[in-house]
């Protein structure tokens, strides 16, 4: 046999390390078909705590925080992502704030022990009890959305005012916040900003220490962000000269792109760590204003490509346009498919196969024609029922917008370090189900 007939034998004797754009830093391919990430068997870990389930790895997701905490800036990791107790208590030993929107983040997050002077509220739309909730907690931040919420506030509070700067981040539209006629901030341009600002600064109780905006999610566009800057500086420069007062911080929101298939554009973290701190420099200059401190609110940025999805085939089915391979989850724990027309790939774990690949659709398990999670995956010809798939880079806003759709209980969080598996949310069961249900 010649060494290039050899050849094709010796590399599929090898691990293959995955690309790293969609997968963990550490998972593998490795010869038999199987999955490892960071030296668990992914194979192994669905025989374990059965399917759907989803996967984080942590090493990867501390790789994530600490490449972020290396930026002249305070990182807030946005709790809309991903958030359960113990993400709060790894994102509270990596350094970071914490944005949470919500009664049931704050709730966990404090249940976590997360320092309450490094969260963050959001929201446009907060209750009261939330507001009281987050006073009583002693919340270093809260986000103002609205005139009207102003006038709900009470204590002593460190306020920054949520801006919209008319900045458009060129993505879809259901995420695009930064643009004027839809409900997040108050309109820099409209006028309602300025009042916003009078309006606080006129409550001796509360603290204006800054501005807020986010230009949307899935921006690749650093242009976008040096734009907001300008805007918001110069607003800056219009506070101080008006009322006298020169705010220490500025917000800009997260909504860095991520990839979810291989080729996908990403987010240049070095390109806006180079430029945006100089744009930041140069427009306050021009003022004549000191640089506020910049804080960022990734979350997708950072738990996204830690995190996959375990699937088992359920039925493979052949009608004379395609092939659909059905799995035991679906819209219910991954609705971002339908949502937002997102693009996911899949994997075959757990056996080698050579046949030739095809186009098919991975469909999910409920009443709903929509209910695809990959369209035209390419997977191999022979699948069949009881094979088990990987669907990478499903981190962020999967557990979190997951629901219960057909009655179906939610999927388990495990994540693996160091060749160990750990459960971080226990699968949900019918009985959990049952016991909201009043007999």
């Amino acid at each position: 046999m010649t060494l290039a007939e050899l050849l094709p034998t010796y590399r599929r004797s090898l691990p293959e390390k995955l690309p790293a754009e969609i997968w963990p830093d550490a998972a593998v391919a490795m010869p038999s078909g199987d999955l490892v990430v960071s030296g668990v068997s992914l194979t192994e870990l669905a025989d374990r705590f059965g399917t759907p389930g989803y996967v984080l790895d942590l090493p990867t997701l501390r790789a994530q925080c600490r490449a972020y905490r290396a930026l002249d800036a305070e990182i807030a990791y946005a709790g809309k992502a991903f958030l359960c107790r113990r993400m709060a208590r790894l994102i509270a030993e990596e350094g970071l704030s914490l944005d949470v929107c919500s009664g049931g983040e704050l709730t966990t997050a404090l249940s976590a022990g997360f320092p309450a002077e490094r969260i963050l509220l959001h929201g446009n739309a907060k209750t009261d009890a939330e507001l009281r909730a987050a006073a009583h907690a002693g919340v270093g931040r809260v986000v103002v959305d609205s005139l009207a919420e102003i006038d709900r506030l009470s204590g002593a509070q460190d306020v920054l005012i949520r801006v919209t700067p008319g900045v458009d981040g060129h993505t879809h539209r259901a995420v695009a916040t930064g643009v004027e006629d839809q409900k997040f901030g108050v309109s820099l341009a409209g006028g309602q900003a300025a009042v916003a600002v009078a309006r606080v600064l006129a409550r001796p109780e509360l603290r204006l220490v800054g501005l807020h905006c986010h230009l949307g999610s899935q921006i690749t566009d650093i242009a976008a962000y040096e734009e907001a800057v300008r805007r918001l500086v110069a607003f800056l420069a219009e506070i101080a000269v008006r009322h006298g007062a020169a705010l220490p911080q500025l917000n800009l929101g997260g909504g860095h792109a991520v990839a979810y298939c291989p080729g996908d554009a990403a987010f240049d973290l070095r390109c806006f760590a180079s430029r945006i701190p100089r744009v930041l420099t140069d427009e306050c200059r021009k003022h004549g204003l000191l640089p506020p401190r910049l804080t960022l609110e990734p979350g997708r940025a950072i738990a996204a490509r830690a995190g996959l999805t375990l699937y088992r085939v359920v039925t493979v089915k052949h009608s004379s346009a395609r092939t659909y391979v059905a799995v035991d989850g679906g819209f219910s724990d991954n609705p971002r498919a339908e949502l937002y027309g997102a693009r996911y790939t899949a994997r075959l774990v757990g056996r080698f196969s050579n046949a030739q690949k095809r186009a098919m659709h991975v469909v999910g398990r409920h009443c709903e024609a929509g209910d695809v999670l990959i369209p035209d995956a390419q997977l191999p010809s022979d699948i069949r029922t009881g094979d088990l798939l990987a669907v990478p880079c499903t981190g962020a806003y999967h557990h979190s917008m997951a629901s219960t759709y057909n009655l179906v209980p939610r999927p388990p969080v495990l994540t693996v370090d160091d060749g160990e598996a750990e459960l971080w949310v226990r699968r949900e069961t019918e009985d959990d189900i049952l016991r909201r249900d009043t007999p």
